[in-house]
């Protein structure tokens, strides 16, 4: 498990220690050296799913580092690929960003804005002798291309002349070739030891509608070809990627070199965020979603930002997060949990408090007047009076959690038992005198009694050690609560040693839903994402999409136990 790292040239004289970020010195030594007047980043998503947690780290990194030293970020959208790439992710991945608190600078971009100049600086590459158009089949190049200790070898085709290769790629952009039938690659090594360098290819055919440019194209260059130059264009001036591109970045350089661009940004790499318990490949995320294992991509137990946000994660909690795991040049696997004492910190300082009885068991107080209703008020939150407080009214009939009382309870019980007494949250003390049960020896209702002389008091002469929340039978608000999770059993579902794949891994009790629960009346009005502590139950969130007012829908964000920090 990885903890937190901070900055240890920080001390209590100069603040509170800062998470490591081993860029902050290399930004600040090109602003004091005067390379840069100011640093532009930006953010690359490719618009074929929705972000996910990983991402999460990235938005933080290369927004946080602008802001910090007064630069800007950029939005790009990698968008090469069109045949997996769809409108609803690209406006879902804006929204995530926006939700988590950052702006990018000017209008959205995207890499096929920069299609004709990336197209007329690959026919200048082509005439230097240094691209050329190839004919072998996948099957063919990936054997020609060798192994990680054994060199490729040269195309046939990578002899072609620059005549031949201007007219064979001119035709590939005419669309006169079927899916696959050509590349455009560049001519660089063979023989290199880093396998990106060996003819790496830069464009291929897809007769693909496009949702920017439509069908203008049925060429895309890929990746490697796009990446660089669109940061050159747009004056990147600190390229943030994570560690599986450190192998990309010389052909990264050698694209940039090679080419008239009006800058050279420079590439830096950071260690991914690998959370156990998690999947955040994009492809098996879509499997999910695909194969109904989840509800959609924003389902609460989906590792994507819309998931977190449904179940109830706040920005500031997912950003310090972020800040907590730090970022450096060291892989490693975060603790899950590391992420709910996040969340939970956020939450404890502000979450206002509430009651409610997940499953209910009816309680007539005997003896208390069934005409008389105390209009009792509770604070929203103990340490917040500028929250205010909530009007809970109490009468003769209320509902306690089934849970919260036991005939023959092991030693240590401090509920309800018979004959045993209990405070009720921020009300009177109670005694269990007798229990009522069905045909089938079920408890279905307790009859207790109450002693009027313990609102706000102690009894005299005895002491009550337990206290269960409840509320009012009467006016209580009827609702449906979901107890989520983690999807995965394993800390690692991609390599558990009893499983074939990931899917085996499935948690079958990540959702549990209660219907039937009862909600203090305040709770009736709860407004879409409005966060709560449910006393003595856990953290909840007003359901996005399927809460309405007069009936609620409560997804648990995560419960009260600190697991990470013990």
């Amino acid at each position: 498990m990885s903890k937190p790292t901070v900055d240890p040239t920080s001390n209590a004289k100069t603040g509170p220690a800062v998470p490591v970020n081993f860029l902050r010195p290399i930004i600040q030594a090109d602003l004091d050296s005067g390379k840069h007047t100011q640093i532009v980043t930006r953010f690359p998503p490719e618009p074929n799913g929705y972000l996910h947690i990983g991402h999460a780290k990235s938005i933080c990194v290369n927004f946080g580092l602008a802001q910090e030293f007064g630069g800007v970020t950029h939005l790009r959208f990698d968008d090469t690929n069109p045949a997996k790439e769809d409108q609803e992710y690209i406006d879902a991945i804006e929204s995530d960003i926006k939700w988590l608190g950052f702006e990018w600078s000017g209008e959205v971009r995207y890499a096929s804005q920069y299609f004709d100049q990336l197209h007329d600086w690959a026919v200048e590459l082509i005439k230097a002798g240094k691209a050329y158009v190839d004919d072998l089949s996948p099957e063919q190049a990936k054997e020609y291309r060798g192994t990680l200790t054994e060199p490729g070898k040269n195309s046939p085709f990578r002899d072609r002349s620059v005549e031949e290769n201007l007219d064979w790629f001119a035709r590939m952009k005419a669309g006169e070739f079927q899916d696959g039938a050509r590349v455009l690659r560049a001519k660089i090594d063979m023989a290199s030891p880093n396998m990106n360098l060996r003819d790496p290819i830069m464009y291929r055919i897809r007769h693909a509608h496009h949702h920017q440019t439509g069908d203008k194209w049925c060429i895309y260059p890929n990746y490697d070809f796009t990446h660089g130059q669109s940061d050159a264009i747009e004056g990147i001036t600190h390229s943030i990627c994570t560690l599986e591109f450190e192998s990309h970045r010389p052909l990264y350089d050698w694209f940039l070199d090679a080419l008239p661009v009006p800058a050279h940004p420079r590439q830096y790499e950071f260690s991914r965020l690998n959370l156990n318990y998690t999947i955040t490949s994009k492809r098996k995320l879509k499997q999910l979603v695909d194969e109904k294992h989840v509800f959609g991509w924003d389902d609460p137990r989906m590792s994507t930002l819309s998931g977190f946000r449904r179940r109830g994660y706040t920005p500031a909690s997912i950003r310090n997060f972020c800040d907590m795991v730090g970022t450096n040049r060291s892989d490693g696997v975060v603790d899950f949990g590391m992420l709910e004492f996040s969340i939970r910190q956020d939450l404890d300082q502000n979450a206002p408090r509430a009651m409610c009885v997940l499953r209910p068991l009816k309680v007539v107080i005997t003896n208390y007047p069934e005409d008389k209703v105390d209009h009792l008020e509770l604070p929203r939150h103990p340490q917040k009076e500028e929250l205010g407080v909530r009007k809970l009214p109490f009468s003769r009939e209320i509902y306690i959690d089934h849970d919260d009382f036991m005939e023959e309870p092991p030693k240590g019980y401090k509920r309800l038992e018979p004959n045993g007494e209990v405070r009720l949250r921020g009300s009177y003390v109670i005694r269990a005198d007798e229990a009522i049960k069905d045909a089938d020896g079920n408890i279905v209702e307790l009859r207790c009694s109450y002693d009027p002389e313990t609102l706000g008091k102690n009894p005299e002469g005895r002491k009550v050690k337990g206290v269960v929340h409840w509320v009012p039978a009467a006016e209580s608000v009827e609702c449906e609560v979901r107890l989520y999770d983690r999807l995965f059993r394993s800390p690692n579902p991609e390599k558990a040693e009893d499983s074939a794949s990931f899917l085996d891994n499935i948690n079958p009790d990540s959702l549990q839903v209660l219907t039937g629960c009862r909600a203090e009346p305040s709770l009736g009005n709860a407004q879409p994402e409005d966060r709560f502590q449910f006393e003595r139950e856990g953290y909840f969130c007003a359901d996005i999409k399927d809460s309405k007012p007069g009936a609620p829908v409560f997804n648990r964000t995560v419960t009260l136990r600190d697991s990470w920090g013990q």
